[in-house]
């Protein structure tokens, strides 16, 4: 999930993922033991993430399809519908962040990390996470009643 949100390209997505896997076999021995596998291997993936970043043609547009399990007994149409509309919003809000925001709050956001593994999976001083998660959350906030 996190590698897609970032790069919204499915096939990307996965070439990532594997890249990322491989790379992480191929150095599990670099593995500290204090360190956890998880982290370990975001951080490897947020590594590809920004080599395509840096790769990405600025122009390039991103895919924003998205598919669901409706194979749901309890589907209820309705309550999809209003589900994929909010979920299309905040895409589309999340897509106007600059990457390292956006990471960022993926990072916290959906995936649970803490601020202290999300700087270790960056890279970063917890400061800067702190900082990039505050204007994250700001910037979505002024996109929200910009919309209103």
């Amino acid at each position: 999930v996190y590698v897609f949100e970032l790069v919204h390209d499915e096939q990307t997505s996965l070439d990532i993922v594997q890249e990322s896997f491989v790379n992480a076999a191929r150095h599990l021995e670099r593995l500290r033991e204090d360190e956890k596998f998880g982290s370990w291997l975001f951080r490897i993936a947020h590594q590809k993430c920004l080599q395509h970043w840096r790769r990405r043609k600025p122009d390039e547009p991103f895919d924003e399809t998205w598919s669901e399990n409706l194979a749901d007994e309890d589907f209820n149409p309705q309550e999809w519908l209003i589900h994929k509309e909010q979920e299309e919003e905040f895409v589309t809000l999340l897509n106007q962040l600059p990457w390292p925001q956006r990471s960022v709050l993926v990072l916290h956001c959906l995936e649970e990390f803490s601020l202290e593994e999300i700087a270790g999976i960056c890279g970063l001083a917890l400061g800067t996470v702190k900082s990039r998660l505050h204007y994250a959350k700001k910037t979505l906030r002024k996109l929200l009643l910009e919309q209103s």
